[in-house]
Formats: C-alpha cells, structure tokens, sequence
C-alpha cells in the first residue's frame, strides 16, 4: 500500500506514471515526463495503484485515473462525472452488487461501478448531498465489510449500506487536530471495520465502528512510552494479512504485532538495512516480503533480511510514490518519473 495522500501517500495501496511519443532512456531521471509505451498517455506522478479482481491495474496520475490490462493502457478521460484532476487515492471495492472504484479528490469522494467507460455510473459524495465533515477528501479505505471510510482535512466520515455514521470522536481527536496535523495515510484492519489513520505529526490513531452506528474513537499511536514509533510524522500505513502493522515515517518504519497497544513493536532504520528512512510506501508481495519505497529506493525485508534497488539497479527514479502487487505476483512501482514493475528478479520500465 502506498501513501495514498501525497504525491510525494497508505489504505492500503498504489504506482505508476505515463510515458509518452517521444523515446526516452530506459532509465528516467527524476521528475521527467515519460509516457506508456507508445500509448500518447503523458504523466508525471502517480499516487496510487489497485489491482482489480481481473488484474487490471488502476493508477491515480496527475492527468486523471489511468488503467493496464496487461496489453493496453488507456487514460479514462471520457466519462465526465470522473474526477480528473488532484486526484489523491483510489480504493477497489468488491460489493454483492459487482465491483466499484472510489475516488478521492478536493470535490469529495466519487464511487464509479466498473467496468470503467465514457457510461459507467458515478456519484461524487460531498457536504452537498451527504453529511460528511468536509469536502475535501484525502483518501478512501475499505475493508471486507461495508463500510467505506473517507478521510478528509476535518477528520473521518464513513458510509455503511448507504447509512452514513455518526462521528463520535471528538473526546479524541478534534477538528482542530486534523486541520493542523493533516491525514496522510489510511489503512483498515482485515475485516474493515477498525481504521488506523497517520498523521502529519500526532501519530497514528484509530476510529472503529461502534454498537450504535456511530464512528468512535480509540487508541492513538505516538512516539511516547514504550511505542517505539520513530516519528510522529507518518507517512504510509500496511496492514500485512496476518494483521501486522506497518508504519512508514519521516525517520523510519515501525512494525506492531497482536493486539496490545503498547507491546511488541520494533523499528527499522537505515543501519537496520533501510535505503533511507524517509518512507513514503509500504506493500506486501506473494511471498510474504515487505516492500517500502522511500526517497532514496527501495528495500525489500523477508523477516530477517534486506534488500535495496535504486535506478542503478533498473528503477525509473528513486523516488517512489506507490507501490502494490498484482494477482500474478507482479510488483507495480509508481515513481516521479515512470512505471516499474518487477517479475523474476528483473525490472521493467514502460
């Protein structure tokens, strides 16, 4: 999962960037336009990447929601009741009634039912037709369950079976809070029903759904006591299947395990085996590593050891926005300056 809020992020997703007409090196420098193949498609930045139950990857881009089936990518510009532009996540979810893509962008949160074409319906959510805390939303998450949480520059409103719930948090974290300290990241336990949400400067906390439909709040995770969280600025968030959480921050990355707030936490750092500290994208492949896409590269850990890539090694830039695995095992990496991806040991960049 990616920091699904920067263009520089964690739900717990994303990747890609466009390449265009003109030939380039196989190796981009950093912050250049590149384009898909022969596609025309032009971007620069890409926040995110999903990857739907047909392996269709999803990239949120700079010039609007950019998709690959494996053989052809295509820009989905045609359907106007998309957003297009200052797009910051976009959230796969699977529904009795087929497969939705949420979006989040400064107009509120958008839910479109796939497949994606000029037809397909939408419906963006804001203070307008919804009672959501604000407008602008800086990232979707979503779990097994129904509940769709939207993360925005006032806290966190959620949609449950078309019930909206009612925030009851504020015991916890105030308004005030999430405007000075914005969300960066989301990511949502297994079943969906418990979010953990990072924060430019207070940590991690969590809200949950309560026994009255309501949002509650919960434990907040901070760099006190014996949490050993190596700052407060959080940047990407991944929760493993196995329930382990990650953190990714501005001095490095913190993992818990259990369910024990204040026990079994551990931090990595650059002398651990970390490229850089500075973590901006975390993401589990097949095999169980962990992948963290930092400033500086990428380090992948196996439990017990380490791993890193930089452009020396095949990356488009070093600067890695996004990262995700598709269901055949592909690493989809999301950069400033292309798309990478990684199968059998070796780098591609489109």
């Amino acid at each position: 999962m990616k920091n699904i809020f920067r263009s520089g992020n964690s739900l717990t997703a994303a990747i890609l960037i466009v390449m265009g007409l003109i030939s380039i090196p196989e190796n981009p420098v950093n912050g250049q336009i590149s384009t898909l193949n022969s596609s025309g498609i032009s971007v620069k930045n890409v926040n995110s990447v999903i990857v739907d139950d047909d392996n269709i990857k999803w990239f949120s881009t700079d010039v609007g929601i950019v998709s690959f089936d494996g053989n052809k990518w295509k820009l989905h510009d045609d359907n106007k009741s998309l957003p297009q532009q200052n797009l910051k996540s976009l959230t796969y979810v699977l529904n009795p009634d087929g497969p939705e893509l949420w979006i989040a962008s400064p107009n509120g949160a958008t839910v479109a039912r796939m497949p994606i074409d000029d037809q397909a319906e939408a419906i963006t959510y804001s203070p307008e037709n919804a009672p959501m805390i604000s407008q602008d939303v800086l990232g979707i998450a979503a779990g097994l369950d129904s509940i769709r949480w939207i993360g925005t520059d006032k806290g966190v409103s959620a949609l449950s079976n078309d019930k909206w719930l009612t925030p009851d948090y504020d015991g916890y974290y105030t308004e005030g809070m999430f405007m000075n300290y914005p969300i960066t990241s989301m990511a949502t336990n297994l079943k969906g029903d418990s979010l953990y949400v990072g924060t430019e400067g207070v940590g991690v906390f969590r809200v949950y759904r309560d026994d009255v439909d309501g949002i509650s709040g919960a434990s907040i995770y901070a760099q006190w006591g014996p949490i050993d969280l190596p700052s407060d600025y959080i940047l990407s968030i991944y929760i493993a299947p196995d329930g382990t959480k990650w953190f990714g921050t501005e001095e490095g990355v913190a993992r818990h395990s259990g369910n024990n707030t204040l026990d079994n936490w551990t931090a990595y750092y650059t002398d651990d085996g970390l490229v850089d500290n500075f973590v901006q994208a975390i993401s589990g492949d097949k095999k169980g590593n962990i992948w963290f896409g930092t400033l500086a590269g990428i380090s992948v850990f196996s439990g017990s050891t380490w791993i890193s890539y930089t452009t020396d090694n095949g990356l488009a830039s070093n600067n890695i926005l996004s990262i995700a695995t598709d269901n055949n095992g592909v690493v989809w990496i999301g950069t400033d300056a292309g798309i990478t991806s990684y199968e059998n040991e070796k780098f591609i960049n489109y």
